[in-house]
């Protein structure tokens, strides 16, 4: 690369081509300072032994289209200059390697369905899961564009298939490396150069591709308590089913949250298992993130996590709960066997007239016979029988009532 320090010059091609296809080279003058010229250039290709199909050029771009039928690789040289002054001292130059095969050109390519999507993971594929093998052809000037083709695949453990088209299924489920084989053929007619008659042309290519099949992530098991306290180390642990290596992503926040990109703490792990610890200034509820990929599959989680301020346990609150209610349940209790006891009560009243009255009374009868006091004595043994048999019901903490003889 020759440029001095207001110009720049890239070069590219689309390579590699097979014999007989057209390559196409692009060259592009820029301004290293950013400036904009209105000044005209020319840009001088060199490209021998290649044949020149092509060549177009605009102010600061060219590009030409060349071929061969013999197979290698060809320098292709570009240097530019002032169109009015072209035996100047070159602004820039800058040059290309193009390869030319006489096999057909492409790559294999390996990918999983998983939901009906195609998921490309390089050379990696999940054991148990579809994988699909697929063919892609380099062919940008449309060489093969009347060409039929065949597909001979061979999966390295001993199956075989032949498609006409250039993707295969497969789904194996032991883990291992495996290697894959393509053989390509491509069939056409042309003319032929000398008699000018139709004749069949054929072009191989023979392609290889390694295959990794791996255990996918099925499962991650965080291990640990969900509730610590402010200001003490929490200690958790990831158990994870996958096959390693393995890379795991994981961020603690207020909420749980999709982990994207590497916005989070990135490890790798070659086992199946990694401790973590985490010390929280702030009670309230947080949230464990936790994302596992192993190059094949991917798999998300979430832990919850509260943390109580220093010197409150939740015990405490259980406590609290448990003597409110038997302080209240005790309360309605007493309250309940107290009414009762009140119902049963009885009270009696003895109810006795000591006025002079009464003496009066007596004394204002004094013709009252012996039969009548009689009588009354008799009647008062009764009241006073009565009155026993009514004592006798009452409880036993009420003192007996006195009868008095008048």
């Amino acid at each position: 690369l020759i440029s001095t320090e207001e110009y720049g010059l890239e070069i590219t091609n689309n390579g590699p081509i097979t014999t007989g296809a057209q390559a196409t080279v692009h060259a592009s003058l820029s301004m290293k300072n950013g400036s904009v010229t209105s000044n005209l250039y020319h840009f001088n290709w060199i490209y021998a032994p290649l044949i020149l199909m092509q060549k177009s050029e605009q102010q600061l771009n060219s590009v030409i289209n060349v071929t061969s039928e013999f197979p290698g690789t060809f320098p292709v040289s570009v240097w530019v200059t002032h169109r009015n002054c072209w035996l100047c001292r070159p602004i820039a130059r800058n040059a290309t390697m193009l390869h030319i095969t006489e096999f057909i050109t492409g790559n294999l390519t390996i990918a999983q369905i998983e939901d009906s999507r195609l998921i490309t993971h390089g050379s990696s594929s999940s054991t148990g899961a579809v994988t699909r093998i697929s063919f892609s052809l380099h062919d940008p000037s449309h060489y093969f564009m009347s060409a039929s083709f065949i597909y001979k695949w061979d999966f390295g453990d001993g199956l075989y298939q032949i498609t006409k088209e250039p993707f295969v299924y497969y789904n194996c489920s032991t883990m291992g490396n495996r290697t894959v084989h393509l053989k390509v053929i491509a069939e056409w007619e042309q003319t032929g150069s000398i008699m000018h008659e139709r004749e069949t042309v054929q072009k191989t290519g023979d392609f290889t591709t390694a295959l990794e099949l791996l255990d996918a992530v099925k499962s991650i098991n965080v291990v640990g308590s969900r509730e610590t306290h402010v200001m003490e180390n929490l200690s958790l642990s990831l158990h994870i089913n996958g096959t390693p290596p393995l890379a795991i992503c994981w961020l603690i926040k207020a909420e749980c949250v999709p982990l994207e990109g590497d916005k989070c703490h990135l490890v790798e792990i070659s086992g199946s298992c990694y401790n973590l610890s985490q010390t929280f200034q702030d009670a309230g509820h947080y949230c464990l993130s936790v994302r596992v990929e192993n190059g094949v599959t991917m798999l998300q989680t979430y832990h919850e996590i509260k943390v109580w301020p220093i010197g409150i346990h939740p015990a405490f609150f259980v406590l609290l709960c448990i003597t409110l209610v038997s302080v209240t349940l005790g309360l309605v209790l007493y309250t309940t066997f107290r009414s009762n006891t009140q119902q049963k009560d009885l009270v009696e009243v003895a109810d006795f007239d000591f006025s002079p009255l009464s003496d009066k009374s007596l004394s204002s009868h004094p013709e009252l016979s012996c039969g009548q006091i009689c009588c009354r004595s008799c009647f008062l043994q009764s009241s006073e029988e009565a009155a026993r048999e009514t004592h006798e019901l009452l409880h036993s903490f009420y003192k007996p009532v006195k009868t008095y003889t008048i």
